[in-house]
């Protein structure tokens, strides 16, 4: 019998051996690392790339329908693969990320919890995924090696997709670039089973491999209209939040360009660091926060630096970098769902001339509203050829419309 613990069905020791654990997909690069890490740390976990209109109806069965669309698209997929008939209920487990933060996105967890209760699912454990030791599972531990794991994993990650966007658009060979980041997932994947990879100089290393090899893919010498995406962060990357805004773009013609994974969650700890500096704390969640931001922002030079060896390729901002871009326009203190940073990827794509920005966001997203499509105006008066286009999600917006708006844009666009 599964232990319970504040409302909730603790995932035991006994559980890692014998359940398997799904994991909801948001960015594809990235959540198939992290799987293949949980994998190599003894769970049996699949990630579900899962869509169509049933989760939708799924979701809004278990959500309330003035609950973020993320969150019912989310709580949906999960509830649609554990009614397929496909999985062993009663040996499931499920994995869901936490940002600890003031956004709806900390309480998808409690939702999913009540959404399984209405189902007579509730005996499913919930486990959480976060570094902010909101929920704890003896069966389920972030050690160092772990977390220095994801690190690089998300490093990885970040810099296999800024260059498969760059890549992807103008390769002669079709399919090549994305076979490229298939090869490289395989091979770091293997990589992360042995302990001597998690070495600096080995990932460092690796990143300059990384470069080179996408540098070697033969490209058409053509212009294509450079579209940058920005929004709150799950209808920013996952094409079932998004209806696969990425491959519209593509088929329009347009080189997309995505903000990576590192700057948010680089984001999210300089708002704990901020936080205790100003309003105290304990003295160990402060070093632990302080150590991963700095383990981030180093990675992220090395990414840097590896990318402005080669001239053919875009580098990203460093985070300070966009810490300054906002000055003016909204404080560092508005930190709420994407806070600052979201005015400040708007601005880092004009500061590239990339001037064609699709603002992504969930219908009623209230602080996304305000740094977001509130922003918008105030970017335009400074800088004339932006053209911005804020896209509302949710289960009353028609595709169609969604996709005429964005034609209507790239009509204007620079």
């Amino acid at each position: 019998m599964a232990k319970k613990k504040e409302n909730r069905v603790i995932f035991t020791k006994q559980m890692k051996k014998e359940y398997k654990v799904l994991l909801p997909m948001m960015l594809p690069i990235h959540f198939t690392l992290l799987e293949g890490l949980l994998k190599v740390e003894g769970y049996d976990t699949e990630l579900l790339d899962t869509g169509g209109n049933d989760i939708v109806q799924e979701g809004l069965k278990g959500v309330h329908n003035d609950t973020c669309y993320p969150a019912l698209l989310v709580i949906g997929q999960l509830l649609t693969a554990i009614k397929s008939g496909k999985y062993d209920k009663n040996k499931l487990a499920l994995m869901i990320t936490q940002t600890g933060g003031g956004c709806r996105a900390s309480n998808y967890i409690h939702l999913l919890r009540k959404a399984l209760k209405h189902s007579n699912l509730g005996f499913i454990p919930v486990i959480s995924l976060n570094l902010s030791g909101l929920e704890k599972n003896p069966g389920f531990k972030l050690g160092l090696p772990l977390i220095l794991k994801m690190i690089y994993s998300i490093t990885y990650a970040d810099m296999l997709m800024w260059l498969l966007n760059q890549v992807h658009p103008y390769e002669i060979n079709k399919g090549e670039s994305k076979e490229l980041v298939h090869i490289w997932e395989k091979k770091l994947l293997v990589e992360f089973t042995k302990s001597r990879n998690l070495q600096y100089k080995k990932v460092k290393s690796n990143l300059h491999l990384i470069v080179k090899d996408f540098a070697a893919i033969q490209k058409h010498d053509i212009y294509k209209k450079k579209v940058g995406i920005v929004g709150e962060i799950y209808i920013k990357y996952a094409r079932l939040g998004n209806n696969d805004l990425e491959q519209f773009l593509l088929d329009e013609g347009c080189e997309v360009v995505v903000p990576g994974l590192m700057d948010f969650l680089i984001f999210k700890a300089d708002n704990r660091v901020v936080d205790i500096e100003l309003f105290g704390g304990k003295k160990l969640k402060y070093k632990i926060t302080k150590w991963l931001m700095e383990k981030f922002i180093v990675m992220q030079d090395e990414m840097i630096v590896a990318i402005k060896k080669n001239s053919q390729f875009r580098s990203v901002a460093r985070f300070y970098k966009l810490k300054e871009l906002v000055n003016g326009y909204v404080g560092q203190g508005n930190r709420m769902g994407e806070g600052w940073l979201l005015t400040a990827e708007m601005l880092e794509f004009i500061h590239m001339d990339i001037y064609n920005v699709v603002c992504a966001q969930p219908f009623s997203c209230l602080p996304n509203h305000v740094v977001g499509k509130g922003m918008i105006r105030k970017i335009k008066d400074n800088h004339q050829d932006a053209n911005i286009v804020s896209i509302d999600y949710d289960p009353s917006a028609t595709k169609i419309n969604q996709e005429n708006r964005i034609k209507l844009m790239l009509a204007n666009a620079k």
